[in-house]
């Protein structure tokens, strides 16, 4: 084989290398088609099937983002896929928030879906980042403060979860004091202690303080 040759099949592997597994998932065929019709135009991917996507991206592709979609978007991320990317026609403020809360990474409009737009979400979304249109992304941040203000400011919550009175008990914790010495620097009885650990384990599913003490660690609560 010669220089040139050697050169030409090592780019053309180099290439093939970079370009990132993709599996597209649409409600009927025909978008199913055309959505691959469009990302073949790129040489950016490799269409693959579900099995062999590996770290890729799923493509899901609807109309609407209704409770099918949703159901779609929920089964992939509990099979082990980590990276979705909505393609869809229609989507309001509710159902944007039902696909980020299912585990979208990533949204495009079918209005705006050109090869371009679609790999820069794909490549968006395989590089670990989010990617959602500047208006979408205003409309999603206004109503995580609407839900702070509304749901979990009244009822002294954040978004871990936690209260400010169970993060104080968990950084002494992680301190290195007992319950009693929490108690005491906090003004709380132990018992009173006890109880707001045992709140946090049985709310949040961990197994004892010291798995509370590295979840909190964890979320940078303390």
């Amino acid at each position: 084989m010669g220089r040139t040759e050697g050169a030409n099949v090592y780019a053309l592997t180099a290439a093939r290398e970079t370009r990132i597994p993709v599996f597209v998932r649409a409600a009927d065929p025909l978008s199913r088609a055309g959505t691959i019709a469009q990302l073949r135009l790129t040489g950016d991917v490799t269409l693959c099937t579900e099995e062999e996507l590996g770290g890729g991206v799923a493509l899901v592709v609807a109309e609407d983002i209704d409770a099918e979609t949703i159901r779609v978007i929920r089964d992939l991320r509990r099979r082990g896929v980590e990276r979705v990317v909505l393609l869809a026609g229609r989507v309001d403020d509710k159902s944007l928030l039902q696909a980020v809360e299912a585990g979208v990474a990533g949204v495009v409009r079918r209005s705006e879906a050109s090869p371009r737009n679609l790999v820069h979400a794909i490549r968006s979304v395989a590089a670990g980042e989010g990617l959602l249109p500047p208006d979408m992304l205003a409309r999603l941040l206004d109503q995580v403060g609407q839900m702070q203000r509304q749901v979990l400011a009244p009822r002294g919550l954040t978004f871990s979860g936690l209260t400010d009175r169970e993060i104080s008990v968990l950084r002494l914790l992680a301190d290195g004091k007992d319950t009693a010495e929490v108690g005491r620097e906090l003004f709380y009885s132990e018992r009173t202690v006890k109880n707001i650990v045992h709140d946090v384990t049985s709310r949040l599913d961990l197994r004892n303080r010291t798995h509370a003490v590295a979840y909190a660690l964890r979320q940078g609560l303390i």
